[in-house]
């Protein structure tokens, strides 16, 4: 086995809205901007309220697979980490490396700041065009390895907004185990 199940276990998959996630983290599939969109992106601006609109413009901005750390405002989630993914072209531009270092910077994120629990959305697979399968495995396996590396452990939940994928993380999360 390539992880620990003890890691493995760290990980929850679950069907649901992630604006109402009651943990230290919650992490924003942003647009550079860092100023609200759609998608995830505006959910969580829109129930946070107008500080984190007012917060992040302080920000001045991200990269694509860079990320930045926020208070939570109105959320029960203390903080929002924010993170561009890549916006899908076929997937030979350097898109999986993109999203690779968008779980990697919110992971190092959440252990800088000592959080003990960060809820995850499936990055970029939305209006981005990441297929879903492929950003499965990039988020888990790259969620792991930080995990596994960097010897830190946090309760990580994947909150998916289908029930397709839902079952794509289950999936390949159990074909772990094996």
């Amino acid at each position: 086995m390539k992880y620990p199940a003890a890691l493995i276990d760290r990980i929850v998959i679950k069907q649901g809205d992630i604006t109402s996630e009651d943990v230290d983290a919650i992490v924003n599939a942003a647009n550079p901007s860092l100023l609200g969109g759609g998608g995830v992106d505006g959910a969580i601006h829109r129930a946070a309220g107008p500080g984190l609109l007012q917060e992040c413009r302080t920000l001045g901005g991200c990269l694509h697979g860079e990320a930045r750390i926020t208070a939570g405002h109105n959320l029960k989630a203390r903080h929002v980490i924010h993170t561009p993914g890549p916006v899908y072209k076929g997937g030979h531009k350097g898109e999986r490396e993109i999203l690779r270092n968008s779980y990697y910077n919110s992971m190092s994120l959440a252990k800088d700041n000592s959080l003990t629990s960060i809820s995850f959305p499936a990055i970029s697979t939305g209006i981005y065009g990441y297929p879903k399968g492929e950003a499965c495995e990039v988020a888990v396996t790259t969620v792991l390895d930080y995990m596994k590396n960097e010897n830190f452990t946090i309760d990580v939940y994947f909150v998916l907004f289908d029930k397709e994928s839902v079952e794509l993380y289950t999936s390949f999360l159990s074909s772990l185990k094996q």
